[in-house]
């Protein structure tokens, strides 16, 4: 797998508001954490460029909200912003795509001259697969750190429900199988990227 020399992490939504199991019920993934970091160390050791993505929920009672502390970012992430050489954006949104929200990602990565990026975040079937949905429908080339990523069950149409783990691989398989972006481990960026 080729890693561009500058090709960009897009870390979306790792905030507290999502260690809030009440609100969101059951996870799957317990190391998507840890992945998450080793990405954006490796990327920021490298010097690659880091996209830090936070929900603004306009919902009242979403753990996301602004002026709550589970809109801050997870304390790992926090403390990593700001210590890569590479070039670094803070983005905020209020919908699933780090696309459509400010300052504009598309032109600041066309700014870059930056043509492939790297989604891991919260949540894998929502925002994570929003953004790298979009980015290949851009035209970028789109790797989803599928083990960088977790979810939570999930109830939808006529009573049907799935479990995190279900819903996550039917994202992975959609995303992969569609052609949107090429689901990878942290295990194969990590060892592209810091080769």
């Amino acid at each position: 797998m080729d890693i561009a020399e500058n090709a960009a992490l897009v870390v979306v939504d790792v905030q507290k508001g999502f260690e809030e199991l009440g609100f969101w019920g059951a996870r799957n993934n317990p190391g998507a954490d840890d992945n998450i970091a080793a990405l954006i160390d490796v990327w920021q050791g490298t010097g690659r460029p880091v996209v830090f993505v936070r929900h603004d929920s306009v919902k009242p009672g979403s753990p996301l909200r602004l002026g709550y502390e589970g809109n801050d970012f997870k304390e790992y992430v926090e403390e990593r912003r700001g210590k890569g050489s590479g070039a670094e954006l803070f983005l905020t949104k209020t919908v699933n795509s780090a696309f459509l929200g400010t300052p504009d990602l598309g032109a600041w990565l066309s700014a870059e001259g930056i043509p492939q990026i790297v989604v891991a975040g919260i949540q894998t079937n929502m925002c994570a697969e929003t953004t790298a949905r979009m980015g290949g429908n851009l035209g970028y080339d789109v790797l989803f750190a599928y083990d960088a990523t977790y979810t939570f069950d999930l109830e939808g149409p006529f009573g049907w429900r799935r479990s995190a783990e279900e819903i996550a691989q039917a994202s992975a398989v959609s995303l992969h199988g569609g052609g949107f972006a090429r689901v990878v481990t942290t295990e194969e960026l990590v060892g592209a990227a810091g080769a």
